[in-house]
């Protein structure tokens, strides 16, 4: 379910290198791993380079070569061009492993630009959408204090989604990896709303509401009875206003708090995207039906994932299902 309509075809991908065996991958290259609180596993020198460094050494160790600012322009005949230092280099390929990101942060390479040339050769791709973004909020100034406060103990729900993980209140909006959850189904129209107390039932909640206030104000009264706290209290007042007075309306609202916002982060600013090449114009081992011999893998494929762990699992297993069927299309070839 974490990979949305990609789940399916996916699925045998996923199998053949799961979770587990990312974890064993890294650990082979020299990576000391921990598992953090949320579940997630870390190297615990918390950065990729070692282990993108020692990956690197083994591939060196089997052969391969990395050439470094090369440009990939397309095709020149049945040649790959590219732009380099040295001026254009055409290569003919027996197979090809395209596996060029989708189309966030174009500062650091994933700018999507393929995706035109490969539509020149009448590959079906589907538009760049943001994925794993963050949500845009006009906050009123009541908001400034909450800035770069965390919301924990919530859950959104968006649609079919819903999320038990953490928001921070941004200048900008919302952030992290509870809004990430949920974001596929707001940037399809689905309204977002936020459970404040989702460990309370909503009567529970109206009852709590409805103890005596006594002379403490409407807000010292929320914060005694419910235990709010400030982050959670100021999205309510935000997002709320007028409260209503009665117990059993404010229960309702606090279980699903409307959020009003102006949609989500840009493309260049979302950690993920989705579209891109269409599952439909590729066989099962990830080779381009319009192109034999050219496979395609990772963030190039039209799926989206939660942040984290889905999205690097899918694009290593992707990488090596289609790796696999380049090098059986090559023995293949050498036998016919």
């Amino acid at each position: 379910t974490q990979y949305g309509g990609g789940a399916g075809w996916l699925a045998p991908m996923i199998r053949d290198f799961d979770a587990q065996a990312v974890q064993d991958w890294a650990r082979g290259l020299g990576a000391e791993l921990f598992t953090g609180s949320t579940g997630r596993v870390f190297p615990k020198v918390m950065k990729a380079s070692p282990l993108l460094r020692a990956w690197l050494a083994r591939l060196e160790g089997y052969g391969a070569e990395v050439r470094t600012r090369w440009r990939w322009t397309g095709w020149d005949g049945a040649e790959l061009a590219f732009d380099t230092p040295e001026g254009v280099q055409r290569i003919e390929a027996a197979a090809v492993v395209l596996a060029l990101g989708g189309a966030s942060w174009a500062r650091l390479g994933s700018d999507g630009a393929w995706a035109p040339l490969l539509k020149d050769q009448n590959v079906e791709t589907a538009p760049f959408k943001p994925a794993n973004a963050g949500l845009l909020v006009e906050w009123s100034s009541h908001m400034q204090p909450q800035f770069g406060q965390p919301l924990k103990g919530i859950a959104l729900h968006a649609g079919s989604l819903t999320s038990r993980g953490e928001a921070v209140i941004s200048e900008r909006g919302l952030e992290g990896g509870g809004v990430y959850a949920v974001c596929a189904e707001v940037r399809d129209g689905q309204n977002l709303k936020i459970d404040l107390l989702p460990d309370l039932e909503e009567a529970e909640v109206a009852r709590r509401l409805s103890r005596p206030r006594g002379k403490a104000s409407f807000s010292n009264h929320l914060r005694k009875v419910l235990k709010l706290g400030a982050a959670r209290t100021g999205l309510l007042q935000e997002f709320g206003r007028p409260l209503p007075q009665e117990p059993e309306t404010l229960a309702k609202l606090i279980k699903a708090l409307p959020v009003k916002h102006a949609g989500l982060r840009p493309m260049d600013e979302a950690i993920s995207t989705a579209g891109g090449i269409c599952r439909t114009a590729l066989d099962n081992g990830l080779m381009l039906k319009q192109l034999p011999g050219t496979y395609c893998a990772g963030e190039m494929l039209d799926w989206e994932a939660p942040t984290g762990g889905y999205l690097l699992t899918a694009c290593l297993a992707t990488g090596r299902w289609a790796g696999r069927a380049a090098a059986d299309y090559l023995a293949s070839a050498a036998t016919r």
